[in-house]
């Protein structure tokens, strides 16, 4: 059965990926000129070709391995996006106030990460499903809760949950800082490695794609 590696793609090819976010919209014309949009996901989905990063032997026999325990596009896996992971702005550091999670009811203890894109005309927010374990930060009304004593973590889901008397009141806003990773899984069964230079070699494309773990 397909399963889910909690495991990172190596940071060392994945730094020299190509890559981004796709949309799905459908447009049609109609009689008058006038087009209607519409979109059949209601989440992005990211592509990248990780092969532009292979740039030694050692690299190249480092992807054949864990392609191979991944059993090509069987089992899904952690990818670090260089552009995009965390919930500050690039180059700013995480804090407990950078992304709002929602707001306390008194007796609601879950929460989950979510990252938010623009503000003004149609904010998209994206589910934050593979936190880096220890870079969680959360605050509630602008007080930041130690990880363990106010909150716990599941990493593999994303999920914040207050402790008893540390529930959000009803009113309270609850925010959170981290670091993440996106779950994908290979885009093919075969790679193509090209082993024509002296010491070095290549693999010309390693396809990744974001999935729904």
């Amino acid at each position: 059965m397909p399963a889910f590696h909690e495991t990172l793609f190596p940071l060392d090819v994945a730094l020299g990926a190509a890559g981004g976010p796709e949309r799905t919209t459908e447009i049609v014309t109609t009689l008058t000129g006038r087009e209607e949009r519409n979109t059949r996901l209601k989440h992005s989905r990211r592509r990248w070709d990780a092969g532009y990063g292979v740039k030694s032997l050692a690299q190249l026999s480092t992807i054949v391995a864990f392609f191979e325990e991944r059993r090509g596009r069987l089992h899904g896996f952690r990818w670090r996006d260089r552009l995009d992971h965390a919930s500050a702005a690039p180059g700013a550091a995480v804090t407990p106030f950078d992304q709002p999670l929602g707001t306390g009811d008194g007796a609601r203890a879950s929460f989950a990460l979510v990252k938010t894109y623009g503000g003004v005309h149609a904010p998209y927010a994206r589910p934050v499903a593979k936190p880096v374990a220890g870079t969680v930060r959360v605050a509630v009304a602008g007080v930041e809760k130690a990880a363990g004593t106010g909150f716990t973590l599941d990493a593999t889901t994303g999920i914040v949950t207050f402790l008893p008397g540390h529930v959000p009141a009803s009113g309270a806003p609850v925010t959170a800082g981290y670091l993440f990773d996106v779950p994908v899984r290979f885009d093919t069964d075969f790679l193509e490695v090209n082993l024509t230079a002296f010491e070095a070699g290549e693999i010309p494309r390693i396809p990744i794609l974001e999935i729904r773990p």
